[in-house]
């Protein structure tokens, strides 16, 4: 699969009053850029999830892994990182050139609660209308999916323990995902004991 570079934010997008970015997954405990200041933050209307096929960082293009998105509905705890507005051209540039590999995102400005009032923020929601938007899987077949991964950026499973203990050490705690670590765990026993999944 041929990989398309990665792309300036959409000349429609209003980034004139944007100073925040809202991060959801690895952006919380690796941002990669300069930031003033981080914040417990919420968004409404989109939840994390496992909804997107990674061909390069936690899989292959032959056995893909799983990798966050914000998908439609319900509402996600994350993190609000304040930029500084002359940095913000060359953090957009650098958090789209991370995050546009493939184009499975598409660049959002949103409306996130960040200490008591909303404000634009900037980031990535799952693109439904891309080939690797997964979508709901399920636990069992996304676990599944995750068990078998690899990628780049190393094994998937380690992707979803370390989203869940970043979550944690901010008080965060989502079924969903601890259920999906548990089916994972107990495909990890099948195997040990010489089983197949």
């Amino acid at each position: 699969m041929q990989l398309r570079p990665a792309r300036a934010a959409p000349a429609e997008l209003p980034l004139d009053d944007v100073v925040w970015v809202f991060a959801y997954g690895s952006l919380m405990w690796n941002p990669g850029f300069a930031f003033v200041e981080s914040r417990a933050a919420r968004l409404h209307g989109y939840h994390r999830s496992f909804c997107v096929y990674s061909h390069h960082y936690r899989g292959t293009a032959d056995r893909p892994g799983l990798v966050l998105g914000l998908d439609r509905g319900g509402d996600c705890h994350g993190m609000g990182l304040r930029i500084d507005p002359l940095n913000r051209d060359a953090v957009v540039a650098y958090l789209n050139e991370r995050e546009l590999v493939g184009y499975a995102y598409r660049p959002t400005v949103v409306r996130a609660e960040i200490g008591g009032r909303e404000v634009p923020a900037y980031t990535f929601v799952a693109d439904p209308t891309h080939c690797q938007y997964a979508g709901d899987l399920g636990c069992t077949h996304a676990a599944e999916i995750i068990m078998a991964a690899e990628g780049r950026g190393g094994l998937n499973r380690d992707y979803l323990i370390n989203l869940i203990d970043h979550l944690e050490a901010m008080g965060i705690v989502e079924p969903e995902l601890h259920a999906l670590l548990a089916e994972i765990q107990h495909m990890t026993g099948l195997i040990d004991q010489g089983g197949g999944i």
